[in-house]
């Protein structure tokens, strides 16, 4: 008996786990993307210039209330829309770990730069 009522309780999880796959799968098409979640749609590099590679990126967003798209740990995220309105670039913390991240003067972008000097340049337009 307490076997069939282990077997009983299984089944039924099981198909509880399939259902909230399906509703899921209904809410979240093929394209949409889930909330607070950024991808990449495309992404264009030049190095036609010695010793200097131009990168332009182009992410699709789907941010809550409050968020705009930005950068963290560069890559596309959603961050405090505040962040973008006073141009305080390094708040969202576009750099990578062990970078150090400074304000361009006039603040139109951000330099991260590594422990070994290199220096990546990002502008915002």
């Amino acid at each position: 008996m307490q076997l069939l009522k282990a077997l009983w309780a299984l089944a039924g999880a099981a198909l509880c786990c399939f259902l909230v796959l399906v509703i899921h799968a209904q809410f979240l098409k093929e394209g949409q993307l889930a909330a607070g979640t950024c991808e990449i749609v495309t992404l264009d590099r030049d190095s036609s210039q010695p010793r200097r590679t131009i990168a332009r990126q182009t992410a699709r967003c789907a941010c809550r209330k409050g968020q705009i798209a930005g950068t963290t740990r560069a890559r596309p995220a959603c961050v405090d829309a505040r962040i973008i309105r006073t141009k305080q670039w390094c708040e969202m913390l576009p750099c990578l770990e062990g970078e150090g991240c400074d304000l361009l003067i006039n603040r139109s972008g951000w330099t991260c730069t590594q422990p070994g000097g290199r220096i990546k340049t990002t502008t915002v337009s």
